[in-house]
C-alpha cells in the first residue's frame, strides 16, 4: 500500500513543539506523550528490526518498530480490522440503523475537564433513550441490543464527543416469544428524549459531587 503524501505524524512533527508551547495552560502529560508516540512511530527512533521469510530467505528493507500507542492512526488499523471482524461475527440476519448522540455543545467544554463522568453521562443516557424508544408500543414495542463506540474528536481533529450506536432494525417482543420489526427507518424522538434526560443527568451528578 502506497504511504499517503501526508500522514498525522508529519503535522505532529512539523507543528507538534509549537502546539505543546501553546498549549501549556490545558495540555497534560498524557497529550504530550501521546503526540510523541505519534511522531516517533516507525522511524528510527524507536528501533528496527529485520524479516526474512523462512521459506527463500528474502530479507527486505529494515522495518522501524511502531509505537503501538492506542491512539496512533498507524498502530490501530490492525486492531480495528480485528475488533471489525468480531464484530460482524455478531450481527443478526436484519436490517440494521446507525444512530448518533452528541454531547450537547454547550458541554463540550466541561468534558476536557470532566472526561471520565461526562463520556460515561453521554454512553448512559444514549442507551437509556434506545431502550425507551424501542420499548414504546407506538414506535416498536421491542427489547432491542446494540453497540456503541465513544468518539471524542470529529475528523477535522476537533472536541467533539458523540457516540455512535449501531442498532438492529427490530428486536424481542416483551414475552421474548417472537422477533418484532421495525417498519420506520428513523425515529426523531430519540433526540428529544435524549436532549431532555441529558442536562438532568448532568445537573444531578453535579449535586452529588460537584466534580466541574
Amino acid at each position: 500500500m502506497n504511504r499517503p503524501p501526508l500522514e498525522v505524524a508529519d503535522l505532529v512533527r512539523a507543528a507538534g513543539r509549537a502546539f505543546i508551547e501553546r498549549s501549556r495552560r490545558w495540555i497534560t502529560w498524557q497529550h504530550v506523550k501521546v503526540l510523541r508516540a505519534i511522531a516517533r512511530c516507525r522511524t528510527a527512533a524507536l528501533g528496527g528490526h529485520l524479516d526474512e521469510c523462512i521459506a527463500c530467505g528474502y530479507r527486505p528493507a529494515i522495518s522501524y518498530n511502531s509505537c503501538r500507542n492506542r491512539h496512533c492512526p498507524k498502530c490501530q488499523a490492525n486492531a480495528r480490522e480485528r475488533w471489525l471482524e468480531a464484530r460482524r461475527q455478531e450481527l443478526l440476519p436484519t436490517r440494521y440503523v446507525h444512530v448518533v448522540f452528541t454531547l450537547p455543545h454547550e458541554l463540550a467544554p466541561l468534558a476536557l475537564q470532566n472526561k471520565k463522568i461526562l463520556y460515561h453521562l453521554l454512553l448512559q443516557t444514549s442507551a437509556e433513550t434506545l431502550l425507551q424508544v424501542a420499548r414504546d408500543p407506538q414506535h416498536l414495542g421491542a427489547e432491542i441490543g446494540f453497540f456503541s463506540v465513544l468518539h471524542t474528536w470529529n475528523q477535522k481533529l476537533q472536541h467533539h464527543p458523540h457516540a455512535h450506536c449501531v442498532v438492529p432494525a427490530g428486536g424481542l417482543s416483551p414475552d421474548h416469544s417472537a422477533w418484532v420489526s421495525s417498519r420506520s427507518r428513523n425515529s426523531p424522538e430519540m433526540t428529544a428524549v435524549h436532549d431532555g434526560w441529558f442536562p438532568k443527568r448532568c445537573t444531578r451528578r453535579f449535586c452529588r459531587t460537584r466534580c466541574f
